[in-house]
């Protein structure tokens, strides 16, 4: 991130191919940042459409990573990546700084589950999952201040399945990598079920709004 802000935006794009060429290449797929880069490492790759390479550095479970602890016995995060051989003296077992941006990542990115920052925290909610993951569901809730705020999506047969909910005093904005015209909500078109207005498309996505409820939306997989 630092240096997408050090070079004219033009450059960004290549900018970008060296830091995914040093992850998949110098790195075979493996972490090599620290506290503050793997603060932002996940959110940038996920919003250069690379979730996928975010996705690989959360559930690898080969040294250096957070599979690796779990794969050696820790229930807690270790301070540093090989917590199971480094000096104790030296190495906290709970320590966690380490975790860096993983949990964000997995709430917001692979459910879906944003706050709208325009807004007070989570009256406006924006849900935007990853689909393009090496996954075939994700199932997560968030307790909000409104109330509960749940996604979870399947991908099964050609088909995705999402069911979400929007607490009472909410409202949503929901991206669905689909055409308007292909996206269902239950078992009626969405543009036209109650509830949900559709806005526009964007980058391949129908974006629908929604007030506090229960959907189930269904489109082709991405």
């Amino acid at each position: 991130p630092l240096a997408f802000d050090m070079v004219p935006a033009d450059d960004h794009d290549k900018v970008f191919k060296n830091i995914t060429d040093r992850i998949l290449i110098h790195d075979q797929g493996h972490i090599s940042t620290g506290v503050i880069g793997t603060q932002w490492l996940m959110r940038w790759l996920t919003k250069y459409n690379r979730a996928d390479i975010a996705y690989k550095l959360a559930s690898n479970d080969t040294y250096p990573s957070w599979g690796y602890m779990v794969k050696n016995g820790a229930t807690t995060i270790w301070e540093l990546w090989n917590g199971n051989t480094a000096d104790p003296k030296m190495n906290s077992q709970n320590h966690v700084m380490l975790l860096g941006d993983l949990l964000i990542w997995m709430y917001e990115n692979l459910a879906g589950i944003h706050s709208d920052t325009t807004e007070v925290g989570f009256k406006k909610i924006i849900m935007k999952p990853s689909f393009n993951v090496d996954l075939s569901y994700v199932n997560a809730s968030y307790q909000s201040p409104y109330g509960t705020i749940k996604s979870y999506w399947k991908k099964e047969n050609g088909q995705l399945n999402w069911n979400i909910s929007v607490p009472g005093n909410s409202t949503a904005i929901v991206y669905v990598p689909a055409k308007e015209n292909e996206v269902k909500e239950a078992m009626n078109p969405a543009s036209s079920s109650e509830g949900i207005k559709f806005l526009k498309m964007e980058n391949g996505n129908a974006v629908f709004e929604v007030g506090s409820g229960n959907y189930s939306f269904k489109a082709p997989c991405p």
